[in-house]
């Protein structure tokens, strides 16, 4: 059966809906206010010729006369005025249409987290009489009886039945997921359903530590700030405004001159000249910087990715390398035990009796495949019962193999570099039979894990991993792209090399361990990389909090969320593809946008400029290629313009442009064509369009 896709979660649907509108709509005139506007000093130039324009408005209104000639008329001076202030509330609306997308996240998710009456039951054996309880009355260890159609009210580990769960509420996975005692199939999150049978589970968080309590935290927590190309950005449009704004400060006093001494034409009114200073300074993408960004977070929060800053998302689209695990990453989940690979003089039974007593202290699923593997397939018992006195050696990171010591036995089980130093601390040596076997079932894509007891070799288990359909595609677009990509894994060599060839990776590093991580990202910063990587334990926290991009899975420890820049709450490690392709997207809209705002600007001036200066320079007329119906005509088609432009790009700003596997180059010149092509051949029509639309209706007749 075809598993089913990710669907966006019912939390994150219907998020422009008329109330969000409306509550946009009253922010976007809240902040015509100087002081919200002040942080856009772009945009505070456009407020600052709207109150120019409506002072002297209100001053003609208040004591002249309706024969005043033009272009100071009432209609004009009304209009003007009216489209000017339209301009503010479009740059206005749109960044808080984005802002209400990412605050019905929080909304929707604290609307998730209800009062729920749990059934609390004192034993197992007791589950026939449950209490019940509220959820917020529940404490760390209680048991629950969770029956078909239940919302489960805490965060628990299931000690006992089978079920299928539905997580999209919290999670947005479609599919149900099935839970089950042992391994990480038995975490039960809060505020899921249970769609089948019974469970029976043990609260394992105080009430307000759950994981949605975490969600809701990380939510509020992502607040956005500028992006360095941001900054830069809104420095370089800053500067381009201040240049303009002292060009025209010179326009009347020039025109006025030049009227005098010329004893010809008439001169620039201040309402023209401050609508000309607001139509050529660049509005359109000023006024959508913001929007950008806050709908990147936005996107992340749909794809349930928490970004801590603008700073990594944005980061995610300049990565070069990209850093993954092996399991879960580009093979199919955990790696499952196949079969027992005894040496000569060896039985498969007092093999597989070895490795399920080495595996009981390891809580990895590699270890719970192999005593599932070994009471299944060889009737071994693997009750823990059974071992009273042993100590056992729990699986680390560090130590790479888990084991136990009983009845004078020490049996180890674990990588072959790991076992093969235990045994030198034995006085013992790896055989070769094991080292050949060892190499063959590398070669061919399997996993061996070394089994050994009081110094001597009894065999090897084979581990199989399966890679993911589909994924040497999405690596193949990635190099396209111009994206490295890196596998990192403590497999051995040859298994990490015949993993790396099935899935097209670019490049490998076997038997690796946390501080080769870090060193191995910090080698490649120093070459100038931009390095991206997940991680979910607290070994991978030093490479995580160095990373360039670090991706922390929801269900990791919370030093790894600590050390990462963001959060997957799916806890799906090839979340991180999708997040270099969010990140590239908010690159390339912000670079559409530029470039179609730079060559609006480029054609405005075709139709403003000879309507605001023809006359005092009637030669200036010859520039009027649109043949504009009149100067007033002319200067209120392109205000208009310039403030219905804001509405009809916000879609773009809001979703982004398309994303494609392409190179940069590529990528460049389909933008430059399109958004730079368009930004020069939109504006001619559609001030053209405004300029009849306003003849036909007699506005200056």
């Amino acid at each position: 059966m075809a598993k089913k896709t990710i669907s966006v979660p019912a939390i994150f649907q219907k998020l422009f809906t008329p109330r969000h509108i409306l509550r946009a709509a009253a922010l976007a005139f809240y902040r015509l206010n100087p002081v919200a506007s002040m942080l856009n000093p772009v945009m505070f130039m456009v407020w600052m010729g709207a109150v120019v324009v409506t002072v002297l408005t209100a001053y003609s209104l208040a004591f002249l006369g309706l024969g005043e000639t033009r272009p100071s008329d009432r209609i004009f001076c009304i209009s003007l005025t009216v489209w000017l202030w339209f301009t503010l509330w479009t740059a206005n609306f749109s960044e808080a249409l984005a802002e209400e997308r990412g605050q019905a996240t929080a909304v929707a998710l604290r609307g998730t987290r209800r009062k729920i009456l749990a059934k609390r039951i004192r034993s197992v054996a007791e589950a026939a009489s449950p209490e019940l309880v509220l959820s917020e009355n529940l404490r760390k260890g209680d048991l629950l009886l969770i029956e078909p159609g239940d919302i489960i009210a805490a965060d628990a580990e299931v000690v006992d039945g089978v079920a299928s769960v539905d997580e999209s509420a919290v999670t947005g996975e479609s599919a149900p997921v099935i839970r089950q005692p042992g391994g990480p199939d038995a975490l039960l999150v809060g505020g899921t359903r249970v769609l089948s049978d019974r469970l029976i589970a043990r609260v394992r968080s105080e009430p307000g530590d759950s994981f949605l309590d975490k969600m809701i935290s990380m939510v509020d927590g992502a607040r956005r700030r500028r992006t360095p190309n941001e900054v830069a950005l809104t420095i370089m449009l800053t500067a381009i405004t201040v240049v303009l704004l002292l060009s025209c400060a010179t326009i009347v006093p020039f025109s006025f001159y030049a009227a005098e001494t010329s004893l010809r034409g008439a001169p620039v009114h201040v309402i023209t000249a401050a609508a000309f200073l607001v139509c050529v300074i660049p509005t359109t993408i000023a006024g959508l910087l913001s929007t950008i960004g806050i709908a990147g977070m936005s996107k992340m929060m749909k794809a349930n990715v928490i970004a801590m800053s603008g700073r990594a998302v944005e980061a995610a689209g300049d990565v070069d390398v990209l850093i993954l695990d092996k399991t879960g990453t580009i093979t199919v989940g955990n790696r499952q035990a196949i079969a027992f690979v005894p040496l000569r003089n060896v039985t498969v039974s007092e093999l597989a009796n070895a490795a399920a007593a080495a595996s009981i202290a390891d809580e990895t699923p590699e270890g719970y495949s192999i005593t599932r593997l070994a009471r299944e397939r060889y009737g071994i018992s693997t009750d823990i019962n059974s071992y009273k006195g042993a100590k056992f050696i729990a699986f680390s990171a560090h130590t790479r193999m888990s084991g136990i010591d009983f009845g004078g036995r020490q049996i180890r089980k674990g990588a072959m570099s790991a076992i093969a130093g235990w045994m030198k601390d034995q006085g013992a040596a790896m055989p070769p039979e094991a080292e050949q076997k060892a190499v063959s079932m590398a070669r061919w894509g399997s996993t061996p894990l070394i089994v050994a007891e009081n110094g001597r070799v009894l065999g090897m288990v084979e581990l199989k991993d399966v890679v993911k359909t589909g994924i040497k595609e999405r690596f193949n677009r990635l190099r396209q792209m111009g994206i490295r990509t890196v596998m990192l894994t403590g497999d051995n060599k040859y298994t990490a090399a015949a993993i790396a060839a099935e899935a097209g990776i670019d490049d490998y590093v076997g038997e690796v361990d946390p501080e080769d991580k870090l060193k191995i990202v910090r080698r490649l910063q120093a070459e100038g990389k931009r390095v991206a990587m997940t991680g979910d334990g607290t070994n991978d926290a030093p490479a995580l909090a160095k990373a360039d991009v670090a991706v922390a899975m929801g269900n990791g420890t919370q030093a790894a969320k600590e050390a990462g820049n963001m959060v997957d709450l799916d806890s799906n490690p090839t979340k991180l593809l999708d997040i270099i392709g969010i990140g590239k997207q908010i690159l390339l809209t912000r670079g559409a946008l530029t470039t179609f705002s730079i060559c609006n600007d480029i054609a405005k001036y075709f139709s403003i400029i000879p309507a605001a200066f023809a006359t005092t320079y009637p030669e200036l007329s010859v520039l009027n290629v649109m043949h504009l119906s009149s100067p007033e005509s002319a200067v209120l088609s392109t205000v208009i313009f310039n403030a219905v432009i804001i509405f009809i790009v916000m879609p773009v700003a809001l979703h982004g442009v398309r994303f494609q596997g392409l190179s940069p180059m590529r990528l460049l010149r389909r933008n430059l064509i399109i958004y730079g092509g368009g930004g020069l051949v939109i504006p001619f029509a559609l001030i053209k369009a405004i300029d009849v639309a306003l003849g036909y209706l007699g506005v200056f007749s």
